[in-house]
């Protein structure tokens, strides 16, 4: 018995020696601020098997780990990567917190407008930051899902993949974005943001590592469009040291998509080259079976160039070059009520040829000067340049030879039998019976733009004063023409060509200059922020007429129209404690009037109070906000259900309120310790708005309105829920989105099934497993439900979501 005894003794005194020497490692992450744990950072031990991930407290902890000096690695999507060496003696509990330092909030501030989630708490106002993190739970191309989770949101979908997106703010109107400020990189990316402001490009959101969105009194710094705000889409940045990534998927649709960039940055030189390429074969069928589907690619390359960070002025200089090409097999062409009901992803025969074929290249050069911590300046010269062909069905003639645009013969079809018959693919009795529209055109937007940021303190109160500048050229070519078709039991055949610029033949530009100044001063718990914009826009066209495609002038059309306007602003952000703040906004909105003498611009005050509450895991945010425009500015776009002129008019009176929520709270937070967090994320959105004047609209979209009457494609209530479960390994993701249905014209009282979309609900959910630290197999599936809904009934017939589609990739980084 003695002797089987000792050996048991041996061993377990053996046993608690070795676990006495082994040593524990533990701490918690946070932002710089301290304010904000970071949940689900990777912490490991280099070149070791021992690592953890931080819980919804941002807690870590490591056990079993044999004594000596390691190098300590955090990493977080969205953070700059943390590298500490460190020595965990024999038997200790060594206890390291780490502060992370978001990649947004370094770069210039000419770049951002919110410094990501560390920089929101300090703007006296509504503001959104979407993460890397949040990019990548669902792996997106799609900006409408992208921005589905932000609050204050107005969204139309159109072809289903987002390619060309109607984004609002606050109840501004959707129609192709065009009453936003919409920047990439803090430069204005629209194709003509003051002569044409219609969106047909919109930078492609899967290459992007962050978007910003600011509402309320702040963006005035960010004109033209000062009503509901601007979006800012934030590229990928260089890399600190050689980095790369690659990502690639498929799925159904014949959908598939690659992203792979590279970088690496010296002691005086840094460089990003990047790519993101995809495209799908379309979910929607056309009659005689052809492609219904597209191809887009992007192509970027940064290279920046600095002195000593030593240097008495430190200087950096940047260079930003992209290309960006599509070619997609869109139309107008939707479908008439009872074809929809019957298969609600069928194309006509006639818009077999429909095709935009799009080219975007844009050139930036940043200089930035940093004289002190107090006082840098930034400056950016900026140009792009985008052309489009956008060759789609436009009228057809009846049997009688009646012409009839698309849109009427969805509407009534029975009224147009004889066109509707043609559009489905029936045989035309007529010569030159489809007319397809070349809607080509080029765009040029140039100019520079400075901003002076400078910093005090004077005893208590802290200063920061920022100055900007800049002088921008936009204009519009339009060169168009018509070419004719027979259909031919499905097929299309050519039968004449158009002369280029026999259709549209003329140009608008726009020069403006514009300033701002804004003053923030700090004070014990009250943070002010007056500000002031100055623009002066002078905006014209020139029309040389149908007759005149050599554009010799000799039926040459001019006018123009000059505007300046101060745009005052005021915000105050009152902290209420530790945690929680409120904070109201004042400011004066805007929008330019086109180059129509009798067109004023569009004028309204905005108004919004607010309260942020942030503790133990919780965040929230809740808004109210009143518009008061005293005159709104419609526009006349094909892509509305219009004629396609471009022309804006005077709308008259409208009043826009709504109540904006956004919080999120981890659920296992009260958790002391714990691998996984289990993050809960809602927002939601109220928006009326209602015409207060009567008239007769000159856009047909619109026809008579009358006083009451409440604002098209403009939902009421939006909702949407995200839930997830993170682990260092992987992560699980699921989203609920509501969209409630909006009316397709103005009116008021109970809406008319034939004058409104569906209302919908719309799940998605992902998936991530981690492979190594440094690869990771991902899946999505999107309208888990195959819920068919109608999302518009413009331009021409009703349109689908899209229906259920599912993504499977692998992602590295190295």
């Amino acid at each position: 018995m003695t002797k089987r005894f000792i050996p048991f003794v041996l061993f377990t005194a053996i046993c608690v020696v070795s676990l006495a020497q082994e040593a524990s490692l533990s701490g918690t992450v946070y932002q710089v601020d301290k304010e904000w744990p970071i949940v689900a950072a990777s912490v490991y031990l280099e070149k070791t098997t021992h690592g953890a991930s931080t819980n919804g407290k941002g807690a870590y902890h490591m056990s079993h780990i044999t004594p000596g000096t390691y190098t300590l690695v955090v990493s977080c999507i969205g953070y700059q990567k943390v590298q500490r060496d460190i020595e965990l003696p024999s038997g200790a509990l060594v206890v390291i917190d780490i502060e992370m330092v978001e990649n947004v909030s370094v770069l210039a501030e000419i770049t951002v407008m919110t410094g990501g989630h560390t920089g929101i708490k300090d703007i006296p106002g509504s503001a959104a930051y979407v993460s890397p993190k949040e990019l990548q739970r669902f792996n997106y191309s799609d900006i409408n899902r992208t921005l589905g989770t932000v609050p204050g949101i107005n969204m139309q979908e159109e072809d289903g993949f987002g390619l060309r997106p109607n984004i609002g703010l606050r109840g501004t109107g959707v129609d192709r974005s065009a009453k936003i400020t919409l920047m990439e990189d803090g430069v204005l990316i629209a194709p003509a943001p003051y002569a044409a402001p219609a969106a047909y490009y919109f930078p492609t959101v899967g290459r992007m590592q962050g978007i910003e969105i600011l509402k309320g009194s702040s963006q005035i710094k960010y004109g033209p469009y000062t009503t509901g705000g601007a979006i800012n889409l934030i590229s990928t940045q260089i890399p600190t040291e050689l980095a790369g990534r690659f990502s690639l998927s498929g799925g159904s649709f014949g959908g598939r998509n690659l992203h792979a960039s590279m970088g690496n940055a010296h002691k005086n030189i840094a460089y990003l080259v990047e790519t993101y390429q995809y495209g799908s074969q379309g979910f929607k069928v056309l009659d005689n079976g052809g492609d219904a589907g597209f191809d887009k690619k992007d192509y970027l390359a940064k290279l920046q160039v600095n002195t000593n960070l030593s240097a008495r002025v430190y200087q950096q200089l940047t260079l930003k070059v992209g290309e960006m090409r599509e070619t997609a097999n869109e139309t107008y062409l939707g479908l008439t009520e009872t074809d929809f009901n019957a298969s609600p992803y069928r194309r006509y025969a006639a818009s077999q040829l429909d095709q935009i074929n799009t080219r975007q290249r844009q050139y930036t050069l940043g200089h930035m000067a940093k004289f002190s911590d107090h006082l840098r300046i930034n400056t950016t010269v900026y140009r792009t340049e985008f052309t489009r062909n956008w060759y789609k069905l436009d009228k057809v003639q009846d049997s009688t030879g009646t012409r009839t645009g698309i849109a009427d013969i969805l509407e009534d079809p029975l009224k147009y039998a004889d066109a509707h018959n043609i559009l489905t693919g029936q045989s035309s009795t007529r010569d030159n019976a489809l007319e397809m529209k070349a809607n080509n055109r080029s765009y040029v937007s140039q100019g520079v733009q400075t901003r002076l940021d400078y910093r005090f303190n004077t005893k208590e109160i802290i200063h920061d004063i920022a100055i900007g500048v800049r002088y921008h050229h936009d204009q519009v070519d339009r060169y168009q023409w018509v070419d004719y078709y027979v259909m031919d039991n499905g097929v299309m055949e050519h039968q004449q060509a158009g002369v280029p610029g026999t259709e549209s033949n003329l140009i608008d530009d726009a020069t403006a200059f514009a300033t701002y100044l804004e003053y923030k001063m700090r004070t014990g718990r009250l943070t002010a922020t007056p500000g002031l914009r100055y623009e002066h826009i002078t905006l014209g066209r020139s029309d040389y007429g149908k007759s005149d495609p050599g554009r010799t002038g000799t039926a040459l059309a001019q006018r123009s129209n000059t505007v300046g306007v101060l745009i005052p602003g005021l915000g105050l952000d009152y902290r209420l404690g530790t945690h929680a703040s409120t904070f109201v906004g004042i400011h004066q909105g805007f929008a330019p009037p086109g180059s129509k003498e009798e067109t004023v611009p569009e004028r309204s005050m905005n108004y919004e109070l607010g309260l942020r509450y942030n503790k133990s895991g919780l965040s929230v945010q809740t808004v109210a906000f009143y518009n008061y425009y005293h005159n709104l500015l419609g526009a006349d776009m094909a892509a509305g259900g219009g004629g396609g002129t471009g022309d804006l008019f005077n709308a008259g009176e409208v009043k826009t309120n709504g109540l904006e929520v956004q919080g999120s709270y981890n659920l296992l937070y009260p958790k002391e310790n714990g691998a996984f967090a289990l993050p809960l994320s809602v927002a939601y959105t109220f928006t009326d708005a209602v015409f207060l004047t009567s008239f007769d609209s000159e856009f047909e979209g619109w026809g008579q309105v009358q006083a009451g009457d409440h604002f098209p494609y403009l939902a009421r209530h939006q909702l949407a829920v995200v839930m997830g479960l993170e682990h260092r390994m992987g992560q699980i993701s699921l989203s609920a989105k509501y969209m409630d249905h909006m009316r397709t014209v103005p009116g008021q009282g109970e809406m008319l099934a034939h004058e409104k979309t569906d209302a919908y609900l719309v799940l998605d959910a992902s998936a991530q497993l981690a492979i190594g630290e440094k690869a990771a197999l991902f899946c999505s599936g999107t309208n888990l439900t195959n819920e068919v809904y109608v999302v518009s009934r413009r331009p021409a017939g009703l349109r689908p979501g899209m229906p259920r589609a599912f993504t499977l990739g692998l992602r590295a980084n190295f």
